[in-house]
């Protein structure tokens, strides 16, 4: 099995579902998106343990995190999945290491490959699902302004949540300071131009989301001197929920990154 250590930053911001081959292909680090958990990936790193050593990050403020307070500052979460990923010593067993960031994890792995970069240390690929390109214009109204019923109309409709959680009073007194501070990250995002990533840049969305549009997927290309490429899904925000998504899902990023470093990989 890979060597990878497991000192204390990197079991509270690291989960590993599965064991990974004797040799994997890479390593895929998964981010959640806004009031999300690393246990939306679980369905990912069965697909594809076979293959990667696949990772998802935990959020502060949710789950076995509960106590601590969640960040609302994207840059601040970037930095800190940066830090686990250095403390790990990612990539010094010559893996390579790609990032798959939705929604709000996609801003988050944005500036995590931007800052590894920075270090020296860019990342093979950068996968980024549900999410307008870093930069584009947001005209949505800030959500963590609302009250908490408009909340939950949002993630109703988003449908990225289960109803049961949503329909539990105590359930919701835990997960909306979460959703609320991952709001609030959001809407106080603000880009920094900084030099364009030389990795392939892969562009994920659903064909009836309603909060990014295929041109505003497709603007991620002007993020990276590599190859890019936009795959449209049917669905909606969450099309990735659905199990025939996540197949298709799954299938793209192990034919990205399966058989040879990912940045050899054709797009």
């Amino acid at each position: 099995m890979s060597s990878f250590p497991a000192p204390e930053a990197v079991e509270r911001w690291l989960r590993r579902f599965h064991a990974p081959p004797r040799r994997p292909a890479a390593r895929l680090v998964c981010l959640p998106h806004a009031g999300g958990s690393a246990g939306f990936f679980f369905p990912f790193s069965q697909a594809l343990a076979g293959d990667l050593d696949v990772l998802a990050v935990q959020y502060p403020g949710r789950l076995e995190r509960h106590h601590e307070p969640p960040l609302t500052d994207i840059a601040e979460l970037a930095g800190q999945v940066v830090a686990a990923l250095t403390s790990a010593t990612a990539g010094a067993d010559g893996l390579p290491l790609a990032l798959f960031g939705h929604s709000m994890g996609a801003l988050i792995a944005y500036e995590a490959a931007s800052e590894l970069q920075d270090r020296g240390t860019p990342v093979q690929a950068l996968f980024v699902s549900g999410r307008r390109a870093a930069g584009c214009p947001d005209a949505i109204v800030p959500l963590h302004t609302l009250d908490d019923d408009a909340v939950v109309a949002e993630l109703r409709a988003m449908d990225g949540t289960e109803d049961e959680l949503l329909s539990d009073p105590d359930m919701l007194r835990l997960i909306l300071p979460a959703v609320r501070a991952d709001y609030r990250a959001v809407a106080n995002y603000r880009y920094r131009p900084r030099p364009r990533l030389t990795c392939p840049v892969v562009a994920l969305t659903g064909d009836d989301d309603a909060r990014v549009s295929l041109e505003q997927a497709a603007a991620w290309a002007g993020h990276t001197t590599g190859p890019h490429e936009l795959r449209v899904f049917p669905g909606g925000h969450f099309y990735l929920s659905s199990p025939p998504q996540q197949s298709a899902v799954t299938a793209l990023l192990r034919s990205r990154l399966v058989g040879g470093h990912a940045a050899a990989v054709p797009l």
